[in-house]
C-alpha cells in the first residue's frame, strides 16, 4: 500500500525555522504527518510473500537457532521503542529480552551464563554510546543485530546483520517516524521470532501481519483530528511547569516516549511512570496545576489488556480526585474515559501491541503544540543535536 506524501495548507506557527518543512509550520509536523508512509515503506521493506526479513538474518542464522536472550541497547528515544519491543518480544515469541541503555551497556556484564544476541536500535546509526555498546558485544563474540534509519552508518555496517527502516530522513531533531518505523521493526522481530520458534503457526502470523498491514491507513485517517485536538489541549496546558505521563504494560514504552518528546522540546520537566506507581510517591505532585497524560487505550478481545484498562481507570479516578487534569488517549468508542477526563484523543481499535504506534502520534503532536505555544523552536531544542556522537 502506498502513500502520498502528505500537504497541508496550516500557517506557520510561531517559531518558524529554515528548515525544509513542505509547505508545513515545521520539519517536526511534516514528519509526524510522514509517518502512515514511512511505516508502510518499513513493512514493505522486511516483508515479502509473506517472508519476514527475506535474506536480511542469514548472517546470524546459526545464532538464531541456539541464543536464549536478546539484549537490546539504546539511547534515547529508541530505547523507549526497545521497552516497547522488548514486550511485544517476549509476550509473542517466549525469547527473554533485556533493554539497556546503550551508554551502562559496556559497564555491566549482561551475559552471565547465556548465549545473547545484541540488538542496537539507533536513528542515525552514528550515536557514540550506541557505537562503544556493539563493539563491546563483538569483543565479547557476540552476533548484533542493528536497526538503523541510515543504512551506510557506522553502526549498521559493523552489525553481524542490519534491519533498515523506511522513514527516510528525518531532519528535526525529535525522533517521529524514525521512532514509529523503529516499533514497526520490533513488531516484526517478534512475530519472526514466535514463527521461528513454534510459537505462532503461519496463518496466525499472517493474521498479525494483516492486522500490522492496516496501520498506515487508520493513522492517516486520524492525523488531522489529533492535530486538532492537540492544539486545543496545548492551548490548554501550555503554561504548565510539569508534567505527568503513566502508561501500564507495553504502554508504558509509549509514556515515557510521550514525556520525552515534550521534555525535549517544551523545556517542561515531564516523567513518564508505570500507571501503578502513582501511588508509590508520584501522587504528591497531582494537584490542579499538573496535567496527568494517561495511555488508556483497551484491546476489548485481550483479557488481559482489558484488566490493564480496568486499573487504569482506578487510576485516573483518582487523580480526578485530586483535581488533577487530565489528558487521556483512549480507543474509539469508548464512554467510560470520557466521563473522568478532562481531554481525550480517539485512536482506533487495535491489538494490544499495535496500539503504541497509534498512541505516540497524538502525544507528538501534544508536545508539538504546547512548545509551539511557547513560542520555542521544535525542529532545533537548545542543548540537543540529531545524532550524539561524543560519549
Amino acid at each position: 500500500m502506498i502513500y502520498s506524501q502528505p500537504q497541508s495548507n496550516m500557517t506557520p506557527t510561531k517559531a518558524s525555522t529554515h528548515t525544509p518543512t513542505g509547505g508545513f509550520s515545521h520539519a517536526m509536523r511534516r514528519e509526524i504527518y510522514e509517518q502512515p508512509h514511512a511505516i508502510a515503506k518499513t513493512i514493505d521493506q522486511h516483508l515479502k510473500n509473506d517472508i519476514l526479513f527475506p535474506g536480511e538474518l542469514d548472517p546470524i542464522e546459526s545464532a538464531l537457532l541456539t541464543f536464549e536472550k536478546l539484549i537490546i541497547a539504546a539511547s534515547g528515544s529508541s530505547r523507549h521503542a526497545g521497552l516497547a519491543g522488548e514486550i511485544m518480544i517476549e509476550d509473542l515469541s517466549g525469547v527473554a529480552v533485556d533493554v539497556e541503555y546503550a551508554s551502562e551497556y559496556c559497564y555491566r556484564s549482561t551475559h552471565a551464563a547465556v548465549e545473547p544476541i545484541v540488538m542496537v536500535v539507533t536513528q542515525s546509526g552514528e550515536t557514540a554510546d550506541t557505537i562503544a555498546a556493539q563493539r563491546e558485544a563483538l569483543t565479547r563474540g557476540v552476533k548484533t543485530i542493528a536497526v538503523s534509519n541510515v543504512a551506510e552508518a557506522t553502526i549498521p555496517r559493523e552489525a553481524s546483520a542490519a534491519l533498515i527502516t523506511g522513514a527516510g530522513p528525518e531532519l528535526a531533531v525529535p525522533a517521529t517516524k524514525s521512532f514509529t518505523t523503529q516499533v514497526t521493526v520490533l513488531y516484526l522481530m517478534a512475530l519472526f521470532l514466535a514463527r521461528k520458534r513454534g510459537r505462532m503457526t503461519s496463518e496466525v502470523t499472517r493474521s498479525y501481519l494483516q492486522r500490522l498491514l492496516r496501520l498506515p491507513e487508520a493513522i492517516e485517517s486520524n492525523l488531522r483530528i489529533w492535530d486538532e485536538l492537540a492544539e486545543q489541549f496545548a492551548q490548554k496546558h501550555f503554561r504548565a511547569e510539569k508534567f505527568l505521563y503513566l502508561g501500564r504494560g507495553v504502554h508504558y514504552a509509549i509514556a515515557r516516549e510521550g514525556a520525552l518528546k515534550l521534555k525535549e522540546i517544551s523545556y517542561a520537566h515531564a516523567e513518564g511512570y508505570p500507571a501503578g506507581e502513582l501511588k508509590h510517591g508520584p501522587n504528591a505532585l497531582v494537584d490542579e496545576k499538573l496535567p496527568v497524560v494517561v495511555l488508556a487505550t483497551c484491546d476489548k478481545r485481550d483479557p488481559d489488556s482489558v484488566l490493564r484498562y480496568r486499573r487504569t481507570l482506578e487510576v485516573m479516578k483518582e487523580v480526578k480526585s485530586r483535581r488533577g487534569q487530565l489528558v487521556t488517549v483512549a480507543t474509539e468508542g469508548d464512554t467510560e474515559v470520557s466521563e473522568v477526563a478532562d481531554h481525550v484523543f480517539f485512536v482506533p481499535a487495535a491489538p494490544e501491541l499495535l496500539l503504541p504506534i497509534l498512541e505516540v502520534i497524538p502525544l507528538q503532536l501534544f508536545a508539538y503544540h504546547v512548545a509551539t505555544e511557547k513560542g520555542y523552536d521544535v525542529d532545533r531544542p537548545r542543548n540537543l543535536v540529531k545524532s550524539v556522537v561524543t560519549e
